[in-house]
């Protein structure tokens, strides 16, 4: 084994065999790349997580970052990893060269920056955050906000965040209450508080970069309700002077470090705006620019939420990866007992991963962890056909699609591969749940990612309570043509079985959302809207699991062990998690109000 952070034939598979990545290059964007180029991107990426990320992965979760009142301490090994991801370039893999970018395509970003979600998580945590924080720039900025703020990102300089909780709102963001006061120079002044604000806090950067939503007061000097009067502001930690050098110190300032169980090598703060500690210009309030149009805030923002929603995805997907090559390589090496029909102690013991139970749990894991990683690279897929497709409408069929993936893409992953990390603990015994090895940490990572940008339940209110009904369903409708058309390759091979299994739960998935949005009461159709993203998100894997077997039965290539072990999964996936949905889906077809007609005082 290679590797214990991602199996690389397995990416190539994805890459090369089932996502046909080199035909991007005929793509005027990527023209300038070609397979060498591809593959010279994603040996850099194993070679510095492996080299610079994996190294310290625990000794950042034992020693976390602290606050003595004043400033942050760090292990220098994460600054150090950070400094080399961007110097070798990969913050800015994806973006325009006019920009000084790779102008990669996102299908080779992301399967390159999944090395790093596997290495370390939380040192790769910084790197999202100041992807997207630049992204979210060059698409909602001024060219002067970009030339300002962006650029120093994407060369390192300057490190960027994303402020949208706070204390009182938690997720509903109608209820923030940060305001910025216009000034007369065109600025603002921003006083509030912002919860859970990854990176917000550290000395890795000589800048970090704060992208704040908040309310612009009306003259009567009142908040407008709702989210319609939220605006996007930047409000960086030291103020950025016309030609680039840096300023005063603006007025943000940590009130604390929140203490997790996972992701601990990741500053997660509390950050308070405008509370006066520091008086920019000779006065307190934190000075903010504003992106983008006013009241328009939320739009600009959701760039970067929905990036970082797949991020999240990624990242839960690559512990699951990681946790499942461990307990692989641990089942290999590790004798213990006998088969039920030799109890001759005199015989040797067996490698456990001869043991039948010890195969399922190996093989549900390989089934997550290869099944979540399809997904997200196909959602990159996605990305690549709404920047660079030769049409307009196949341009914005790419947007729907991504629009109603990115809820399954972001959460799926999150519940799933942490179920495949929790099998990683149970395979390696008694040994797994200690500290001394890499599994338990790995679980208790990725037990975060289902609450990480949006909750399950949110991810699943946001599924069925708008994407399957958007512009009249035309999303759905654009999802259900693609499944179908898999459906129709298949049910003509050896996949028939797979195909009439999948094609049952498709038609059923459909009626099931139709009777759901006929209950004529919302809150009854959105009653038990976590179990319909669960079993949609299901459907969709099996789905993805269908591509992989067909693509696999089309390579005729020599490592036949390879697509034998793509098509057992397959199968396994098919047998073993497909019938959940058939309960779930007749639950939600009977519309069942058990958990909302549940009352407070009954509890």
């Amino acid at each position: 084994m290679s590797s214990k952070i991602l199996s690389r034939r397995d990416l190539d598979f994805l890459l090369y065999e089932w996502l046909d990545a080199e035909s991007l290059t005929t793509r005027l964007r990527f023209a300038d790349h070609s397979r060498e180029t591809f593959d010279a991107v994603l040996d850099l990426c194993e070679q510095l997580a492996i080299e610079k990320f994996a190294t310290h992965n625990k000794k950042s979760d034992q020693n976390e970052p602290q606050f003595d009142g004043g400033r942050v301490s760090i292990i220098p090994e994460v600054a150090e990893a950070l400094k080399a991801f961007a110097d070798a370039g990969l913050v800015a893999a994806g973006i325009d060269y006019q920009h000084g970018g790779m102008q990669l395509p996102c299908l080779i970003e992301k399967a390159g920056f999944a090395w790093f979600k596997g290495a370390n998580v939380a040192t790769s945590a910084y790197a999202m955050l100041n992807i997207g924080n630049a992204n979210t720039l060059i698409k909602c900025g001024s060219s002067e906000q970009i030339a300002r703020y962006a650029q120093p990102i994407l060369s390192g300089r300057f490190f960027g965040t994303m402020c949208l909780s706070e204390p009182q709102a938690g997720s509903s963001l109608s209820d923030i209450t940060t305001r910025a006061e216009p000034e007369a120079d065109g600025s603002f002044r921003l006083r509030g508080n912002k919860m859970w604000i990854s990176g917000g806090e550290h000395e890795m950067s000589e800048n970090i970069i704060h992208l704040v939503l908040a309310k612009v007061p009306s003259p009567e000097g009142k908040l407008i309700p709702g989210v319609r009067g939220i605006s996007l502001f930047i409000v960086p930690k030291l103020l950025v002077n016309d030609d680039g050098s840096l300023g005063e110190r603006n007025d943000v300032v940590l009130a604390g470090l929140n203490h997790k169980m996972g992701y601990r090598g990741t500053t997660n703060t509390l950050l308070n705006f405008g509370e006066g500690k520091h008086t920019p210009g000779g006065k307190a309030g934190a000075v903010g620019y504003l992106v983008g149009e006013l009241h328009q805030g939320l739009a600009a923002m959701f760039n970067m939420m929905n990036e970082a929603r797949i991020a999240v995805g990624l990242g839960a997907v690559m512990l699951g990866y990681a946790g499942y090559l461990h307990a692989l390589d641990y089942a290999r090496n590790r004798p213990q007992g006998r088969h039920p029909q030799n109890k001759d102690p005199s015989q040797p013991q067996l490698p456990i991963i001869q043991h039948t139970d010890v195969r399922r749990m190996l093989l549900a894991q390989k089934a997550y962890a290869e099944g979540g990683l399809a997904l997200i690279l196909y959602c990159s897929r996605l990305v690549d056909e709404e920047k660079t497709a030769d049409s307009e409408q196949t341009r914005q069929e790419a947007t729907l699609l991504l629009d109603i993936l990115t809820p399954i893409a972001k959460s799926w992953p999150s519940q799933w591969c942490l179920e495949g990390n929790n099998l990683a603990i149970q395979v390696h015994g008694g040994y797994g749940y200690t500290r001394e090895y890499d599994v338990e940490q790995m679980y208790r990572d990725n037990r975060l990612n289902p609450i990480h940008e949006g909750t399950h339940g949110i991810q699943a209110l946001d599924l069925l309570g708008r994407k399957v009904v958007m512009r009249d369903g035309r999303a759905l409708d654009l999802l259900s043509a693609r499944v179908i058309a898999t459906l129709a390759q298949a049910e003509n091979g050896t996949l028939k079985e797979l195909a009439s299994a999948l094609r049952k739960r498709w038609k059923r998935l459909l009626e099931v959302t139709r009777v759901l949005h006929e209950a004529g009461d919302l809150n009854v159709t959105l009653a038990n809207a976590t179990l319909y993203l669960e079993a949609f998100g299901h459907i969709i894997i099996s789905w993805i699991w269908l591509e992989q077997a067909l693509a696999a039965q089309k390579s005729a290539k020599p490592d036949s062990d390879f697509y034998a072990g793509k098509l057992q999964a397959a199968h396994w996936f098919f047998r073993h998690e497909l019938p959940r949905t058939d309960a779930q889906l007749d639950l939600l077809a009977a519309l069942d109000t058990t958990t909302l007609d549940m009352q407070d005082a009954w509890f």
